[in-house]
């Protein structure tokens, strides 16, 4: 390739890469796989290595990420965020020992630490004096954006740091999802008409970079932290691994299980060949091994390069894609009537599991892919059991294949469906849609709602056909008469069945909330209006107005509640349970309001309770917990060595109340 060719090319991938850095870093929708984005990234690093007069100061490969939106403050980082070049494969990371060798003139074989790649979002925290200032994003490396708010509701993100401290720590971190939180909270949106996320790390972003810090409250949040940018007023370190020991004793949450002090190549690829194995069985997603220098001392000499350390590279795995055919889409109704097309594949092992089926999400995401029937595309499993398409290879097409359009029909029930005004999704309106029911019922029994263990799909189904149930409430109402007429049921299955269903009528009502299946409302937000109303019947007779005072209760939930206890059907619902004896109130029906509109604010090592346990006494009483101080703060509690919070309440002259007045005050109260 000439040097004309070159640069025409350059400027092509340098375009390429701009778009798809805009799409996966300021807008969190990527469009294209991880390994697609390597390839182009790749291409252009060796394109300008072949013409270094091409390599411009703002190329891609000079940088990280991009800019960010001008939504949020901007922080720039006082030690860039940088980037890890990657290795794809043991030759290059022989490579990568070869370089680091040769830049320190040793043939000494040296110490690496090898740490799991957790695939999340990158975030910095800063704490002066041990209490958390300031925490931000990575965004392009040198300058992020201020989410101090929204990492304060994560609860592994620790407020204050244990001492001894140091007067100034940078720490960096990878904020991530469970698979099965990544999972449950994709269900949940698909629910309730809103576009699921990709995959668990674009769940984690979206979520970080939310402007209401409740939103991000609500969102199950962990963060594993990996290395420091400024330290100062402690002694430093001499090894990478003693670092993540010292962090986790200041009270940071650390992967110290999935790391390993090797020595050289053969430790590396021994321990990225035992976690490519173990990585399935893992609750969150890696996508490779990081390995690190382990002397800091070394770190130090060896340096950077103009977007990445010189002392440590990202050892990836393949990509978890494959391709197939999509043999056919089809509607699947979920109990609100939200229906949702699957692709139906021809049979293929991906990451040695055998898919026949992948989520298409909602008929947007089918519009952008523009896949059709007998379209080849590639899967990928991205963090859920059913994969995603990724890509449709149109240059395969031989003209054969078929569109599919929305539904204008309910596949089950045959009623009209629609899409609603601001939802992605079309929904079948039929309240007695037989699917809508199947999941309803799936809903109400399962583990985390009423319980009814043993009433699995297979029962459900046998339920309907037989005419057996027409809505959750009449579960109550079955028989053994009733059961005997499953196939392959026997007395003893039927009374343990029987047993399962009465036993769940004593489920607290923040469970038999969240098991009625009402838009919006998860298990989080069931338990905050289950604190605060007490019974059903005061929830359906709560105002708008008295709604939105319950903290974390925006107008999309408001209505959501209002809607559905006006909705004569559910009113009917709501007295059927009644009379089959599921009418929990909760424990604090008198007292759940005792502390309502007042806020609390903990500080300092608390010794009588973790701060978790006086959250949940602060929200079962009606109040809240909050991370900082301001004037509408009612009380701050404060445990020894408290500091900047404890001045603030002096300053603002907020009354200031010691654990054993704490836990005084919510004795008294729970005997109102």
């Amino acid at each position: 390739m000439n040097q004309e060719q070159a640069a025409r090319r350059i400027e092509e991938l340098r375009r390429e890469i701009e778009h798809n850095n805009y799409l996966y870093y300021a807008l969190d929708r990527p469009e294209i796989s991880d390994s697609e984005y390597d390839r182009l990234f790749r291409e252009l690093l060796q394109l300008e290595n072949e013409h270094p007069a091409l390599a411009e100061a703002d190329s891609p490969t000079r940088r990280v990420g991009a800019a960010p939106l001008d939504k949020f403050n901007p922080v720039r980082h006082s030690v860039p965020m940088l980037s890890l070049e990657n290795a794809l494969d043991p030759d290059e990371i022989r490579d990568f020992d070869a370089r680091v060798r040769r830049f320190l003139a040793t043939d000494e074989e040296l110490e690496y630490v090898c740490e799991m790649k957790l695939d999340g979002a990158a975030v910095e925290l800063v704490y002066r004096a041990g209490s958390l200032e300031l925490g931000s994003t990575r965004g392009d490396g040198v300058t992020g954006e201020k989410i101090t708010e929204n990492l304060q509701t994560i609860h592994s993100v620790p407020l204050r740091l244990r001492p001894p401290f140091p007067s100034l720590l940078e720490v960096r971190g990878e904020v991530y999802m469970d698979l099965a939180d990544f999972r449950a909270l994709n269900r949940e949106r698909e629910e309730t008409g809103d576009m699921p996320f990709a995959n668990p790390r674009n769940a984690a972003a979206g979520s970080l970079r939310q402007l209401d810090s409740r939103v991000t409250a609500r969102r199950p949040l962990k963060i594993f932290c990996y290395g420091v940018g400024l330290v100062e007023g402690v002694e430093d370190l001499p090894t990478q691994y003693l670092l993540l020991q010292q962090l986790q004793q200041w009270g940071l949450r650390i992967n110290l299980d999935g790391t390993r002090v090797v020595r050289g190549v053969s430790g590396i690829i021994a321990y990225f060949q035992e976690l490519a194995e173990r990585r399935e069985e893992l609750p969150f997603e890696i996508d490779g091994v990081v390995v690190k220098v382990n002397s800091r001392a070394l770190q130090r000499e060896l340096g950077e390069k103009s977007r990445a350390p010189r002392w440590a590279v990202a050892l990836k795995f393949p990509p978890r894609q494959a391709e197939t055919v999509v043999e056919d889409i089809q509607m699947q109704v979920g109990r609100t009537g939200a229906i949702t097309p699957v692709a139906y594949l021809h049979p293929v092992e991906v990451s040695g599991v055998q898919v026949s089926r992948a989520s298409l999400h909602n008929w947007d995401e089918v519009a952008r892919l523009d896949v059709r029937i007998g379209d080849h595309v590639v899967v990928e499993r991205a963090g859920d059991v059913i994969p995603d398409v990724v890509r449709v290879l149109t240059e395969r097409r031989s003209g054969d294949e078929r569109p599919v359009a929305p539904p204008d029909r309910c596949p089950a029930c045959g009623s009209p469906a629609a899409r609603i005004e601001a939802e992605v999704v079309y929904r079948c309106r039929n309240l007695s849609c037989p699917a809508q029911l199947k999941e309803a019922i799936k809903h109400f029994a399962s583990r985390r709602a009423m319980d009814i263990e043993g009433l699995g799909e297979r029962y459900i189904d046998q339920l309907l056909r037989l005419g057996l149930v027409q809505n959750f409430a009449d579960l109550y109402t079955l028989t053994l008469e009733d059961l005997f007429r499953f196939e392959r049921m026997g007395e003893k299955l039927a009374d343990n069945l029987l047993q399962a269903i009465a036993e769940s009528k004593t489920r607290p009502l923040a469970r038999l909330l969240f098991a009625m299946g009402l838009r919006h409302v998860g298990e989080h937000v069931a338990r905050l209006l289950a604190a605060r109303f007490g019974s059903l019947d005061r929830l359906a007779a709560a105002s708008r107005e008295e709604l939105l005072a319950v903290h974390e209760v925006g107008p999309q939930v408001a209505d959501s509640v209002l809607s559905f206890f006006a909705n004569p059907h559910n009113r009917a619902l709501l007295e059927q349970l009644r009379a089959h004896g599921v009418a929990p109130e909760n424990e604090a029906v008198a007292r759940g309001t005792a502390l309502a509109g007042q806020t609390f604010v903990f500080t300092g090592a608390l010794t009588r309770f973790t701060r978790q346990d006086a959250q949940q006494m602060v929200e079962r009483l009606g109040g809240r917990a909050a991370g900082s101080v301001s004037r509408k703060t009612s009380f701050v509690v404060a445990g020894a060595e408290a500091g900047s919070k404890l001045e603030k309440a002096k300053q603002l002259e907020i009354p200031v109340l010691s654990e054993e007045d704490f836990l005084q005050m919510v004795a008294e109260k729970e005997q109102i």
